[in-house]
């Protein structure tokens, strides 16, 4: 915003008088050099706001004891801060303020200053008086030059700007005003346009700002070319068709930034600009550049976990994210589990491979095909297996995914002494709604997922044909904090129907206890039980997790926690025993996520239960 016409100019050219007659003056043995201890006050304000803007402004008080200087510097630095102090004046709307510096007790234009400091050999009090004056407010807000015609466009223009007659003349929001004009002159197509900073001029005896923003619209511009560079392995038709964006469609910023969006999440590229031209091509229309720069095609992870209950675990993974040219994603996947730990007998495995095939057939629409080997070695079940299937999601929204699998499953499973094998074949079904930003640390926003699972029994074992269903979700509220105090919630309901407790396959089961249901408990301990003292699972289950998180510092964090939830074997949810656990943990925040360090104990007690239990991992619980 260009400064009023007709104000300050006066007060600028004392200070400049003042700084030359102390240049003048100043004695040849001045003790610049030697640190001037001072102290600073700036007289309050019946504006707390305004109190606070003018102390974060003053380099008197934030260089006072980081930067000590001489008596003349001294005298720079106050000059300095009469201006800065105006410029907070004049941008929260008090135009005919004045600031009064004194050091010592003298003004900052009395000649005899600077030798009074070289004579003082202790601390010097700086005094700052503002007297900021009469607020002034607006008057008359105008649009000039390129803007519509039709006396409707423009008033819609108008209303743009956010500013009202008779209201404060913030600097802020009248910066920010012309800021919306050129936003929305964009959003509509304007791809030139421009927006002149905004011209003030000032009526003290009225106490009023008029101001006016020179606005040059230019015409509204569709897309011309779209030109691509910068590929190496990824077939340009996959860019494009990802990208979704389109020569002849009309201009707008929000298109721009959702190309770029989408291929961002690809996680393909190291560099990625979608760039419009600075000037239209010969037929009237705005090409776009769209430079990018490739990922390695290749990467190796590597994980470990630990909790009292399941135990260490110790994974690794390699993937190759463009296999065919189209994005292909190929995960070869391997772990170590059950190190230890009470619910667990002996060590485990699992290998696995998963192919993901993007935008299959069309946007937003994927095919992943897997396949695992496992052993498990549980305190509930030992499992043998090998399953494999794949699984077809559609993106209905930004939040929104739907699902339909195919899986099959060859396994044997030994429970009580009793080895059974199992041929299934599961038809899963699922939606998922997910508004969070981060899948390691979510503070805002919701997840929740509906799946009906239909298990087909291929011959032998003891299983029947059922229906698994299941739906859980969690929130995060956040305390107008950015992501510093949460409140996490999550519930969990699921029930079996179509077959008992012991038509089921034990790892097809319910279980509870352990980090994803209620921590304090033994991983899947809870519930009816064998004459041994071995869980049986059951056929039903509901849990609710209530969790307050608390950054502290930069890298640091806390939390306290309360889970609860029913196990049972008649089929039907919120029934039986309810069960209780709490705890509270540690987080060191890393660039990847918090790595989370949990203690829980059990509120209500169970036989051979852990008087606690340790659960360290990377991201949070949930």
């Amino acid at each position: 915003m260009h400064p009023p016409r007709n104000l300050a100019r006066l007060r600028r050219v004392g200070l400049m008088m003042g700084t030359a007659l102390a240049l003048l003056t100043a004695p040849q043995d001045s003790r610049a050099a030697n640190p001037q201890p001072y102290s600073v006050a700036i007289a309050p304000t019946a504006d707390d706001t305004l109190n606070k803007a003018l102390t974060d402004a003053s380099s008197l008080v934030s260089l006072r004891e980081s930067a000590p200087v001489g008596p003349f510097p001294l005298l720079a630095r106050a000059r300095g801060d009469v201006e800065r102090l105006q410029k907070v004046l004049h941008g929260l709307g008090y135009y005919a303020a004045q600031v009064d510096v004194s050091i010592a007790g003298r003004p900052l234009d009395d000649p005899t200053l600077l030798t009074t400091l070289d004579d003082t050999t202790g601390t010097v009090a700086v005094k700052i008086a503002v007297t900021p004056g009469p607020l002034f407010h607006l008057r008359h807000i105008d649009l000039t030059g390129d803007v519509p015609s039709d006396p409707q466009a423009k008033r819609e223009l108008e209303a743009k700007l956010g500013l009202e007659p008779g209201a404060p003349a913030v600097a802020s929001e009248v910066l920010a005003a012309g800021a919306r004009v050129l936003t929305a002159l964009r959003d509509s197509g304007h791809a030139l346009a421009k927006v002149d900073s905004p011209i003030a001029t000032l009526d003290p005896a009225a106490k009023v700002l008029d101001v006016s923003f020179a606005v040059h619209a230019g015409p509204q511009v569709d897309l011309g070319p779209i030109s691509v560079s910068g590929l190496a392995r990824l077939n340009e038709s996959y860019l494009r068709r990802r990208m979704n964006l389109h020569a002849g469609e009309r201009y707008s910023p929000a298109v721009i930034a959702r190309a770029r969006g989408d291929l961002a999440a690809t996680g393909l590229f190291t560099t990625i600009r979608v760039e419009p031209a600075s000037k239209l091509d010969a037929s009237g229309r705005l090409p776009v550049a769209v430079v990018v720069k490739e990922r390695k095609l290749r990467t190796v992870n590597l994980g470990a976990s630990f909790s009292t209950d399941e135990g260490g675990s110790l994974n690794a993974g390699w993937t190759h994210r463009n296999l065919f040219g189209n994005a292909e994603k190929l995960t070869i996947s391997g772990a170590v589990t059950q190190l230890g730990g009470s619910a667990n007998r002996q060590p485990g495995y699992n290998l696995g491979a998963t192919l993901v095939l993007p935008d299959w057939h069309r946007r937003d629409q994927s095919l992943t095909f897997n396949i695992l080997a496992l052993r498990e070695y549980l305190d509930a079940y030992d499992r043998t297996g090998l399953l494999g299937g794949a699984v077809l999601a559609r993106k209905l929204d930004p939040h929104l995914t739907a699902s339909v699998g195919l899986t099959g499953m060859v396994e044997e499973v030994s429970q009580e002494g009793m080895r059974d094998t199992y041929r299934l074949a599961q038809v899963p079904l699922k939606l998922v709604y997910d508004s969070t930003t981060s899948v390691l640390d979510p503070t805002s926003g919701s997840r929740a997922s509906v799946s009906l699972t239909p298990t087909f029994s291929l011959g032998n074992g003891t299983s029947s044909t059922f229906l698994i269903s299941q739906a859980s979700g969690s929130t995060y509220l956040d305390f107008n904090t950015k992501g510093r105090s949460v409140l996490a919630l999550r519930a969990l309901v699921g029930a079996v129907q179509g077959a008992g407790v012991f038509g089921i396959p034990p790892d097809q089961r319910f279980y509870a206890g352990g980090s994803s249901t209620i921590r304090g408990f033994r991983y899947q301990s809870l519930g009816g039980r064998f004459a041994s003292g071995r869980p049986i699972g059951g056929d039903a289950i509901d849990v609710g997790s209530v969790e307050f998180r608390q950054r502290i510092g930069t890298s640091w964090g806390a939390a306290a926690f309360l889970d609860a939830g029913q196990i049972n074997g008649d089929g039907v949810p919120f029934s039986g025993g309810l069960k209780v656990g709490a705890g509270a943990g540690v987080r060191y925040y890393t660039s990847i996520g918090p790595v989370r360090v949990d203690v829980a104990v059990p509120l209500t007690r169970e036989k051979k239960a852990d008087a606690f239990v340790l659960y360290i991992g990377l991201g949070q619980a949930f």
